[in-house]
């Protein structure tokens, strides 16, 4: 698929299960779009192909950290700070989630990504499927960092 006919797609199939959504402007994307409600739990997820891999789609969400478990990670230092992370990361390698723990609008969050890569298998179904899967994830990762934080 190029470029405009993957966003194309990804706005029709969007279109045709009724969800609700919006185009964000990043430089480092061909297109990205923000869903507000997408999955069994009704997160946000936000659809993006980057520009450094064309002909792949990313799907993904962020676990916002609550403001008292900021607060503990901020008061670790850059030990237990490396260690948390890589507790984090052993999770979602664990549940097959490609992952960052990033920083964004002064908020500690645990990016949970599914890539979809294969060109000629990227459909509707498997659109769908991914967006079911990193709803899934999305709520087993805020579940672990309650109850491991």
């Amino acid at each position: 698929m190029t470029n405009s006919k993957m966003s194309d797609s990804v706005e029709r199939w969007l279109i045709h299960d009724s969800y609700s959504f919006e185009s964000i402007k990043n430089a480092e994307n061909n297109f990205q779009i923000l869903v507000k409600h997408a999955g069994t739990h009704g997160i946000p997820v936000e659809i993006f192909e980057p520009k450094s891999q064309p002909g792949v789609i990313v799907i993904g969400a962020k676990v916002i950290m609550g403001n008292n478990q900021i607060a503990r990670y901020l008061g670790f230092n850059d030990e237990e700070k490396t260690r948390f992370e890589k507790k984090i990361v052993d999770f979602c390698n664990s549940i097959q989630a490609v992952n960052r723990v990033i920083t964004e609008d002064g908020k500690k969050k645990v990016g949970i990504f599914v890539v979809l890569d294969n060109k000629e298998n990227i459909n509707q179904q498997t659109f769908f499927d991914a967006i079911e899967k990193v709803s899934e994830m999305h709520e087993k990762t805020a579940r672990f960092l309650l109850k491991t934080f």
